[in-house]
């Protein structure tokens, strides 16, 4: 099986998990596979928008449930729990519908808003709204960036799968290098504890 066929086959799935877990990378990834033919457009919307909103549904009920206790247990994450109710207490709506757009606390804020005892109801509505327009808007940013590829490139088929592998070289690396980076304030706030 080659790499076309598995991104033909898996591509939406992996797209779900991705978004599921994280975000951005990976639907600009696939924003550009559905410009270079291998995936569909309103595919990649629909996997995009069911991830994320799924995920971020699934960690708003864990911060619901576990709440405040469980944030406290985690020192590392107080920088960003802080700035997240921050703006929560100054812009509860804006926060919901934009969080996914803002870097350095998107993932820990679904948590967030759940400890904070939002209503779950006015979350389910905010979190469909945003999840749909950042899927949309950042699945025709991949789309696009495929478009501006191909001007920059001329005929872009020769080049597109040296592309493709190394937007995913520079996903996982992205990727690698985040969790690196938590491990390490993780070690260090270990052995200032110590």
């Amino acid at each position: 099986m080659d790499l076309e066929q598995l991104i033909i086959d898996y591509g939406y799935l992996a797209l779900f998990i991705g978004t599921f877990l994280e975000g951005e990378t990976i639907l600009v990834i696939a924003g550009f596979l559905a410009h270079s033919g291998y995936l569909q457009l309103p595919w990649v919307i629909s996997a995009a928008f069911l991830g994320t909103f799924a995920g971020d549904q699934t960690f708003f009920y864990l911060g619901r449930f576990k709440g405040i206790r469980f944030l406290e247990k985690r020192p590392l994450w107080h920088s960003k729990t802080d700035k997240v109710f921050d703006l929560l207490h100054r812009h509860q709506i804006k926060v919901v519908l934009g969080f996914r757009f803002l870097y350095g606390v998107r993932n820990v804020t679904p948590f967030v808003i759940g400890a904070s005892r939002m209503h779950p109801v006015k979350f389910f509505i905010l979190n469909f709204l945003g999840a749909l327009i950042w899927a949309i808007a950042v699945g025709y940013l991949g789309y696009e960036f495929g478009d501006i590829a191909q001007s920059i490139l001329g005929e872009i088929k020769q080049y597109e799968i040296h592309f493709l592998v190394g937007l995913i070289v520079i996903g996982l690396l992205l990727f690698w290098r985040s969790t690196h980076n938590a491990r390490q304030e993780r070690n260090k706030k270990n052995l200032t504890e110590s």
